[in-house]
C-alpha cells in the first residue's frame, strides 16, 4: 500500500472526529474532492504530478479513506455536513483564495456547494464524471443505485459484502480494468460492516425529490452555477460511466459552453484511473495555460 500511496497523513479534529487529508507541495492551492465509494487514493498520481508547483490538498470525507468512520449517532452523513467539513478544513489551512477545484462523483456537488458559499475564492475548475445539479430529465435513475438507496436488500449488500465499493472497483474502469491489488487498495478502508456505513449513507443521501434532505441544497448549488461561467474550466469525461454518462456530460457542456472538453468513449467512471496517462498531463497543461495573476510578496501567505 505504501508504494501506491507514499504520502504524509494529516488530520483535523472535527468535534472529536479525525478528518484525514493530504497536503503536498507549495504554490496556489489545488483542492481535489473524491466521491463514493473512493477516497483520496484516487488522486494519488495527480498529486505526484502537481505537487511540484502547486499546493495539493485532498481530504477523505468522514467515513471514507483514512478519516474516522463514526456511527449515525456521531455524524449526520448529509451533503451540508460534507460542505461544512470542507469549509472548516480550508479555513484551518488558511486556503481562502486562488483555489482550483478538482471534482469527481460526489466531490462535484460538495465542491460546488463550497464554491457557491465562497465564489470569490475559486479560480479554476476541473470536472471529472460528476454533477452539481439534479438528475437530468433525460437520465433514468440507475436500478443498482435505486436498490442500494431504497431497499433493505441494498443496505444489507453494501454493509455486509462491501458490494458498492467492490462493484465500483470491478466496473469503474473500462479501458484498463483494475487488477486485484488495485481493487483491494480502493476497497481497503471499507473492511468491515461498521466501516461501510458512509458508502451506504452517501447513496441514501442522493436527492431525487423535494422532500429529500439534500434536495434544497442541490437546488441552491444548481442555481449558483452561472456565477462560474467565465472561470477557466476543463472537463474530462469517461463516457462508459453507467451513472455519470454522456447525459451528465452534455449537461455540463450546455451550462459551460466555454469549457475545455476531453471526452473518452472507452473510459469508465474512475476516469483518472482508466486514462490517467492522458488526462493528468492535460490537467497540468490546463493549469499552465490559465495562470493566475501574480501575487505580490507582501500578500503571500505562509503555510
Amino acid at each position: 500500500m505504501q508504494a501506491f500511496y507514499p504520502f504524509k497523513s494529516h488530520f483535523l479534529d472535527l468535534d472529536g472526529l479525525k478528518y484525514h487529508y493530504l497536503d503536498e507541495g507549495k504554490g496556489d492551492p489545488v483542492v481535489m474532492l473524491h466521491g463514493n465509494p473512493s477516497w483520496s487514493f484516487y488522486y494519488r498520481e495527480l498529486v505526484r504530478e502537481l505537487r511540484n508547483g502547486y499546493r495539493t490538498v485532498v481530504p477523505d470525507h468522514i467515513g471514507c479513506g483514512l478519516s474516522d468512520k463514526p456511527a449515525d449517532s456521531y455524524y449526520s452523513f448529509t451533503l451540508k455536513q460534507r460542505v461544512d467539513d470542507l469549509e472548516r478544513l480550508l479555513d484551518h489551512l488558511g486556503i481562502d483564495e486562488r483555489i482550483t477545484l478538482v471534482l469527481h462523483d460526489w466531490g462535484g456537488v460538495i465542491g460546488m456547494a463550497y464554491a457557491a458559499r465562497h465564489s470569490e475564492r475559486i479560480a479554476r475548475l476541473v470536472i471529472l464524471n460528476t454533477a452539481a445539479f439534479h438528475l437530468p430529465k433525460e437520465k433514468k435513475f440507475p436500478l443498482a443505485l435505486k436498490i442500494c438507496r431504497d431497499t433493505q436488500l441494498g443496505a444489507f449488500l453494501v454493509q455486509t459484502f462491501n458490494a458498492f465499493a467492490r462493484g465500483a472497483a470491478w466496473v469503474g474502469c473500462k479501458r484498463k480494468p483494475m487488477n486485484a491489488e488495485l481493487r483491494r487498495a480502493y476497497c481497503s478502508p471499507y473492511d468491515n460492516w461498521h466501516n461501510r456505513l458512509a458508502t451506504l449513507r452517501f447513496v441514501q443521501d442522493i436527492p431525487l425529490l423535494p422532500s429529500d434532505p439534500s434536495y434544497a441544497l442541490v437546488s441552491e448549488v444548481e442555481a449558483s452555477l452561472p456565477r462560474f461561467a467565465d472561470l477557466p474550466m476543463a472537463i474530462f469525461w469517461g463516457e462508459r460511466d453507467f451513472v455519470f454518462d454522456r447525459v451528465f456530460r452534455d449537461e455540463w457542456t450546455q451550462r459551460f459552453p466555454k469549457a475545455e472538453l476531453h471526452s473518452y468513449p472507452d473510459v469508465g467512471h474512475y476516469v483518472l484511473e482508466d486514462a490517467g496517462e492522458e488526462i493528468i498531463p492535460l490537467i497540468r497543461r490546463f493549469l499552465t495555460n490559465h495562470p493566475l495573476p501574480t501575487v505580490p510578496p507582501w500578500k503571500q501567505k505562509q503555510r
